[in-house]
């Protein structure tokens, strides 16, 4: 198996509502697993929260998610972003998910023409993860 690296997002009771909109910006397959499902809910009202979450793409994206038990608090980083990016062949698609990352969320830097000569950008998505979108600019 080859060593891989994966987002892997924790959120107090949005897991499924991000997931699932994951999946519907950047398609794939998604598993979902219930702490009933593994029977690891210590507390009654976790038991339908998000234990585990896999979303894997066409294109070999992975992005995971999980709820936090209520008993625990959320995980929080300091200063963190997903990186999206590819060359000037993927523009139509990395656009696609730029323009669905940001609907709902807050556009930090708008995607246009950088000073390095890429389109980047940057935002918030509905759920507060951040991301950064680069698109390499044709070379000429």
């Amino acid at each position: 198996m080859t060593t891989r690296l994966n987002p892997y997002l924790n959120f107090r009771d949005e897991a499924r509502a991000a997931i699932e909109f994951y999946r519907d910006v950047f398609g794939g397959e998604l598993t979902i697993s219930t702490f009933a499902d593994l029977q690891a809910a210590e507390d009654p009202a976790d038991a339908d929260k998000v234990m585990h979450s896999q979303l894997e793409t066409p294109g070999g994206l992975v992005l995971m998610a999980a709820d936090t038990p209520s008993s625990m608090q959320v995980p929080t980083g300091a200063g963190f972003a997903i990186s999206l990016s590819g060359d000037h062949d993927d523009d139509a698609e990395l656009r696609g998910y730029w323009d669905e990352l940001s609907s709902g969320g807050t556009v930090t830097v708008p995607l246009e023409v950088a000073p390095w000569g890429d389109a980047f950008g940057m935002c918030d998505d509905r759920f507060g993860v951040s991301w950064l979108v680069n698109i390499e600019g044709a070379q000429g």
